[in-house]
């Protein structure tokens, strides 16, 4: 069995990353998204081992001395993590995986596992970045300010990526999306593999 891909995908805060990841895994068979251990406060609407493991900084730490995570990081005074058995676990059962990590995390994952591909959503300016911020309603001025600091940061690190999406328009960029993972799937050495009884008929 062909093991999946690892795709990370990254974007400032309020780009739309989590929407446009969620309607990808609903129309793409095989693939499917790394819930992240954060010791953040659950948001109205998220439910536990759904959008994230809510768990308590003591709980993350243990888990950083017993090595769990592929990677980590610390974004506005919470830590996240991504843990590893379950990545690997999904990985080798073929299927594709989607990290929603950020550009420190991305820079972790690519030098243990060079083969993933990496994915940078922008947004299409400062001023639609700001206003769906706003939209929202999930922090207040102070909270939104600090936001479009760092996602200046972020942005910044866009040339550490693969490829490059821009949420304007919600149905174009979910399009290119799943062109990158389809030409991904189609690849000759995934198609060798999903061929190989087609490719031996062909050939005899």
């Amino acid at each position: 069995m062909n093991n999946g891909t690892l795709y990370i995908i990254a974007a400032p805060s309020g780009a739309g990353k989590t929407s446009l990841v969620k309607q990808l895994v609903a129309d793409l068979d095989n693939l499917t998204v790394s819930i992240s251990h954060t010791t953040r406060q659950m948001r109205p609407g998220e439910m536990h081992g759904q959008d994230y493991y809510f768990v308590t900084v003591a709980d993350f730490q243990a888990m950083l001395e017993k090595q769990a995570f592929l990677e980590h990081a610390r974004v506005f005074d919470n830590f996240y993590g991504t843990a590893q058995q379950t990545v690997e676990e999904n990985l080798k059962k073929g299927f594709d995986v989607i990290l929603e990590i950020d550009w420190q995390g991305a820079q972790q994952i690519k030098k243990l596992l060079p083969d993933s591909l990496s994915i940078f959503i922008l947004p299409p300016s400062t001023e639609i970045l700001l206003q769906r911020l706003r939209n929202r309603g999930q922090d207040d001025e102070q909270v939104i300010a600090r936001r479009m600091r760092d996602a200046v940061t972020e942005i910044s690190h866009h040339d550490e990526f693969d490829y490059l999406v821009v949420n304007d328009v919600f149905d174009q960029a979910l399009t290119e999306l799943k062109s990158i993972i389809i030409a991904n799937r189609l690849t000759k050495q995934r198609q060798q593999h999903n061929l190989r009884v087609l490719l031996t008929s062909l050939l005899s």
